[in-house]
């Protein structure tokens, strides 16, 4: 049960990751000046920063990809792998995130508040879905995992010593 709400709540935050990387790229692509309340609106400076694009694509196009991909993960079946998918997707994403904020704080010493949204957004995504991933699926009542089979064991440990 705690496991479904945890997916469900990632999933909406992942959604708002969807819709906050779209106004980015729109952004970014149609030229128009992001909405900022910062003085001198810093978020278009760095919009317009040589940081805003990797190799010709819009950081802001890569987060969009990230957020669609780390929602497929998200609603595909529930299962070991998909766990697994969306806390590399998230942790991928996280460590991308970590490297722009860095460069908005020490390089351009500007910060645009929708990138610290989405920073901050992906941060709760990766702590959940790793969590997740590391809590595993629910148990049911009768003391079986929701996602296998009654009875089904599956070892992978070799044995340490002699086997001889």
């Amino acid at each position: 049960m705690i496991t479904r709400r945890i997916r469900i709540t990632l999933i909406v935050l992942t959604a708002l990751g969807v819709a906050l990387a779209s106004y980015l790229t729109y952004v970014h692509y149609s030229g128009e000046a992001p909405i900022c309340s910062t003085k001198g609106n810093t978020c278009n400076q760095v919009q317009h920063s040589q940081y805003a694009e990797l190799a010709g694509v819009s950081v802001a196009l890569i987060g969009l990809i990230g957020y669609v991909l780390i929602l497929g993960s998200l609603l595909a079946p529930e299962e070991e792998r998909t766990r697994f998918a969306t806390a590399a997707l998230t942790f991928g994403g996280f460590g991308f995130s970590l490297y722009l904020t860095y460069r908005e704080i020490f390089t351009l010493h500007k910060i645009c508040e929708e990138c610290v949204s989405s920073a901050i957004l992906l941060t709760i995504i990766t702590c959940l879905s790793v969590w997740r991933y590391l809590r595993g699926a629910d148990v049911s009542s009768s003391g079986n995992a929701a996602a296998e089979p009654a009875g089904a064991v599956e070892s992978s440990a070799t044995p340490i010593g002699n086997t001889y």
